[in-house]
């Protein structure tokens, strides 16, 4: 096992192992899924801070820049994070 945070005593680091291994398949993927979503709209919080207002499909753009590579956002959307921005 990776070393423990040190904001976590280990007491509760116990408990949060033996519920996550309590979980069905299910429910791990939706707390994986939930996750996911919450760092998604932090993202686009700070691309809008960043950027200010903007078109859905640039704020999706940006978006995907932050997850994909350069070559792949060029060939897919023809649209260069470079040239554009993060």
């Amino acid at each position: 096992m990776s070393e423990q945070p040190q904001d976590t005593s280990p007491q509760m680091q116990e408990i949060l192992i033996e519920g996550y291994r309590r979980m069905s398949p299910q429910q791990k993927l939706k707390r994986v899924t939930e996750m996911t979503k919450a760092v998604q709209q932090l993202a686009l919080a700070r691309i809008q801070q960043q950027y200010g207002p903007c078109s859905e499909r640039e704020q999706r753009l940006r978006l995907a820049a932050l997850w994909l590579d350069r070559e792949t956002m060029i060939r897919v959307f023809d649209w260069d994070p470079e040239v554009e921005g993060y």
